[in-house]
């Protein structure tokens, strides 16, 4: 079947489902590393600082696949991704599963994270691919399954656990979702990407990423992902201090990312009110309302409210960035979503650091607040975008 040939609605589904069971995966490996840092560090005596090391390996395999894989979708196609991805991820398990020590357990790290970085890097495009008309809807549709693979892993992880599951079968359960995305994209045939469907050279996607409306989103990616990932690795921690929730903290997370998952899941009909820009008006004024709560709390239920505003506010901001990306600047193609993803992951993860040394410097309240400061920013960047558009006659989907 050639790649350029129409996709029927079975295969167009078949697609898609397999690219959420491909984020599970991804999301399953986030819950469960964390929750076994502290077996890997009994069993391999490891320093907190290697524990450090190892376990922050997955963000240089992420950003370094993404970036690269990016560029190769279109050259080596989606499917031999999608391959790769599958193989990186067996590979991490299988390294982690039988570490000796601390190189194998920081190479098992790095190989999975080269694997989500890889997911990340076809998934955004495949599914812009099949869903050229709905792009925006359909991203935050796919991202459903980020905060849900959380969950999902967070809970079977602490069911483990209370069965005494060793970290070994823990880190097993992460090829559960690993093979059944693997077995769903079996035997498909996946589709050219939209840019080279439509002809747009090579030249034509380097042109479009380094137009100056793309590095305006490019920065606001910076802010958004900042503000949503950075914040969701201290909050627990900040929380179980200043909000007397102790152990509790992580069932704020757990809240946080329930309520994204749902937010995202019913994301359709916003989309179809509102134009995207709109909904990241809305999503960093809620975001940055939810910061400033969050950094007031003093009890659970405070908490929690602060935490619920805070999660309405970030749940759209990855997958519509992703479909502003895919809509806007089309001719970027798989690059431009590569990039905008990998600078969100890499500026999250530098921001986690940031946080860490305000926490350090300030204190958990002052940390909070000051990190509030992202999402004013993107307040006015966004208003100031939106009214760009409205004196072009609002937001229009760019058709290649």
């Amino acid at each position: 079947m050639s790649e350029h040939a129409p996709i029927s609605e079975a295969r167009r589904r078949r697609l898609f489902v397999a690219s959420c069971m491909a984020l599970i995966a991804t999301a399953v490996t986030f819950a469960i590393r964390g929750d076994i840092l502290g077996d890997l560090r009994a069993a391999f005596s490891l320093s907190n600082e290697d524990l450090g090391k190892a376990a922050g390996a997955w963000a240089y395999g992420f950003t370094l696949s993404i970036f690269i894989g990016g560029q190769l979708v279109d050259l080596l196609g989606m499917k031999r991704i999608a391959l790769f991805a599958f193989l990186m991820h067996v590979l991490g398990v299988a390294l982690t599963l039988f570490a000796t020590g601390f190189w194998m357990l920081f190479a098992g790290t790095l190989s999975v994270g080269l694997g989500n970085g890889l997911v990340e890097a076809f998934i955004n495009p495949l599914t812009a691919t099949i869903y050229p008309d709905r792009k925006t809807e359909k991203l935050n549709l796919l991202h459903v399954w980020f905060p849900g693979g959380i969950v999902i892993g967070g809970l079977v992880s602490y069911l483990l656990t209370m069965v005494h599951g060793s970290w070994q079968v823990k880190m097993g359960f992460i090829l559960v979702p690993t093979i059944l995305y693997g077995a769903l994209f079996l035997g498909q045939e996946f589709p050219a990407t939209e840019r080279v469907q439509q002809g747009v050279s090579t030249g034509g996607m380097y042109k479009a990423v380094a137009r100056p409306l793309f590095l305006v989103l490019v920065f606001c990616m910076i802010l958004t992902a900042s503000t949503e990932l950075a914040t969701n690795q201290w909050i627990a921690y900040i929380l179980s201090t200043t909000a007397g929730l102790a152990a509790g903290g992580i069932l704020v997370l757990v809240w946080i990312n329930g309520l994204m998952a749902i937010g995202r899941w019913f994301a359709g009909p916003i989309v179809h009110r509102v134009s995207p820009i709109g909904l990241l008006i809305g999503s960093a004024t809620a975001s940055a309302l939810g910061l400033i709560g969050l950094s007031i709390a003093d009890s659970p239920r405070t908490a929690i409210a602060a935490a619920t505003v805070f999660a309405i506010g970030i749940c759209y901001f990855w997958p519509t960035m992703l479909g502003v990306t895919s809509e806007r600047f089309p001719e970027g193609g798989a690059l431009a979503l590569a990039i905008v993803g990998g600078i969100g992951t890499l500026s999250a993860a530098i921001f986690t650091w940031i946080l860490g040394g305000m926490y350090d410097r300030l204190g958990p309240r002052l940390a909070l607040r000051y990190m509030a400061a992202l999402p004013v920013i993107l307040i006015a960047v966004f208003t100031a975008w939106w009214l760009y558009d409205r004196r072009r006659g609002g937001y229009a989907v760019v058709k290649l």
